[in-house]
């Protein structure tokens, strides 16, 4: 990204913390829109989180709640306000005159991170097709100026006010947009499908869980990997080796919370990569306190995807970076998961579930990698044999120094 010399545009941040939410939980999710933010290059200074059974439809928060963000958006020099749910475009208007300062929600925010992050025309496509698709509804607030039609010459059009030529223009670009994207399905589709019957294998998890560096340990590649949101858009696809046996290693875009449904959709070649997988690797970012919803919402994304009944290994990652709060032998209180060790950790369901191997590995430190190699190899050896049954003389235990 380049650098322009401009002081980062500051931020506050908006929740709220619905029924039967733990307050822990609401900032938790608060904490990963600050991560949103801070990877859109925006600098977060004050958050603001409100019980409500439901939000506001005028302003999505109460109106003393949003004279509140008011004052201290006027008395602070803030730049942006960020909403941790969809605002429709009633409420973003609305927010928009009370506040004077521009306004985000969720969806929006991981659009233009998307947007940054897209590197190439396939990504670009895709992303500008979302962009657009949320842009359609919401013209009216952000085109208010050429809501009357104008006099002079050039300026009147046949019988249409500009906003209603805006809207005729945006949804001749999704067609078209959608025209792109079938083609470079099509094209995505025969590249998958010249690869051959080679066993295929996909990385999956919640954004920033390590997927990256995992492809590059395993890959022996150098792909792009940070400590920010959506660092991967396209697929990358690998031939990777584990003693004498090959198989095809696919590293994806990472899932979220109240991932934008559009984008979903227009990164339908993307995620079919995933749909076409042999086995799954999910990645966990065990160090996270709240990792165990984050495997809620990969679960569900992959029952939208229509995958849950794949192959899978179940990879808890970053537990060089694992920490706990060990409890004092007087405190009488029920231990909470901040108080299981890993070891602990290990002991549960995590590490015994009979559906599905578990490994826990360090993939930045390259700890218990021999082990997860082992796992791969007979996971990806199950697959091998029953497309090639005949090459059972290929399956003598590979030599310890390959994996």
């Amino acid at each position: 990204m380049i650098e322009t010399g401009r002081p980062a545009e500051r931020a506050v941040l908006v929740g709220i913390n619905y029924p039967g939410q733990e307050e822990r939980e609401t900032e938790e999710f608060i904490d990963e829109l600050s991560f949103l933010a801070e990877t859109a290059g925006a600098v977060p200074v004050k958050r603001f989180i409100q019980k409500l059974d439901i939000p506001n439809p005028i302003t999505f928060v109460g109106s003393g709640k949003i004279n509140d963000i008011a004052h201290y958006v006027g008395e602070n020099k803030i730049d942006i306000a960020v909403f941790d749910d969809e605002l429709s475009p009633v409420q973003l208007r609305n927010i928009e005159k009370i506040l004077q300062c521009r306004i985000l929600d969720r969806t929006n925010l991981i659009l233009d991170i998307f947007a940054k992050r897209a590197r190439t025309s396939h990504a670009r496509t895709q992303v500008e097709l979302a962009q657009y698709q949320y842009l359609l509804p919401r013209l009216k607030r952000m085109w208010t100026h050429l809501e009357r039609q104008k006099g002079g010459i050039g300026l009147r059009g046949p019988g249409e006010t500009e906003i209603e030529t805006d809207r005729r223009i945006i949804r001749d670009k999704i067609t078209l947009l959608k025209e792109q994207l079938k083609k470079i399905d099509v094209q995505m589709s025969t590249q998958r499908k010249n690869r051959g019957k080679m066993v295929r294998v996909s990385l999956v998890g919640y954004t920033n869980v390590g997927k990256s560096t995992l492809m590059n340990l395993l890959s022996k590649s150098d792909l792009f990997a940070e400590n920010k949101l959506f660092a991967t858009l396209d697929t990358t696809v690998r031939k990777v080796v584990i003693g004498n046996l090959p198989f095809l290693l696919s590293d994806t875009v990472g899932f979220i919370r109240k991932l934008p449904h559009d984008l979903v959709k227009s990164f339908k070649s993307t995620l079919d990569e995933v749909r076409e997988a042999d086995l799954l690797l999910h990645i966990v970012d065990i160090s996270h306190p709240g990792f165990e919803e984050q495997i809620g919402v990969v679960n569900e994304t992959l029952r939208e995807l229509g995958t849950v009944n794949k192959p899978l290994v179940m990879i808890f990652n970053k537990t060089d970076v694992f920490t706990y709060e060990a409890k004092d032998d007087d405190d009488l209180t029920p231990a909470g998961k901040e108080n299981f060790s890993l070891s602990d950790l290990k002991k549960t369901w995590m590490a015994n579930d009979r559906s599905h191997p578990t490994v826990f590995i360090s993939a930045k430190k390259k700890e218990n990698i021999n082990e997860l190699r082992k796992v791969l190899y007979e996971e990806v050896k199950k697959i091998h044999i029953t497309r090639y049954p005949y090459n059972d003389f290929l399956f003598i235990d590979p030599p310890p120094s390959l994996i």
